[in-house]
């Protein structure tokens, strides 16, 4: 059972939280976005992405490597090769991870 103030402090991150979004949803509800922000927010998802597994793939260990020995820079590699000649997602996640098994057991 949650101590007393944990949920006090629970409770103010959920209400700071919707405090500072609310506003700005409610406001763009009402209003139709332009045409250029519209255009913009397509590249959201690509930009998140890419800051999400570029630090992953090329430093593992939290300095950049493009040596040899990175699993996760050849097993990425790979699977964007083959994502891009087949498209299938399921293919792409086993054989990524089979070559990030195989190349760290290897190297």
């Amino acid at each position: 059972m949650p101590a007393k103030n944990e949920i006090f402090l629970i409770l103010g991150m959920a209400l700071v939280t919707f405090s500072t979004r609310y506003p700005l949803l409610a406001w763009f509800s009402k209003r139709p976005l332009p045409e250029r922000f519209k255009n913009a927010l397509a590249y959201v998802p690509a930009a998140v992405l890419t800051a999400i597994i570029a630090p992953a793939v090329l430093a593992p260990s939290g300095e950049i490597s493009i040596a040899l020995s990175n699993s996760a820079l050849a097993a990425s590699l790979a699977a964007a090769l083959l994502s891009w000649r087949t498209k299938n997602l399921l293919a792409t996640i086993v054989f990524g991870m089979a070559i990030y098994w195989l190349w760290g057991a290897i190297f």
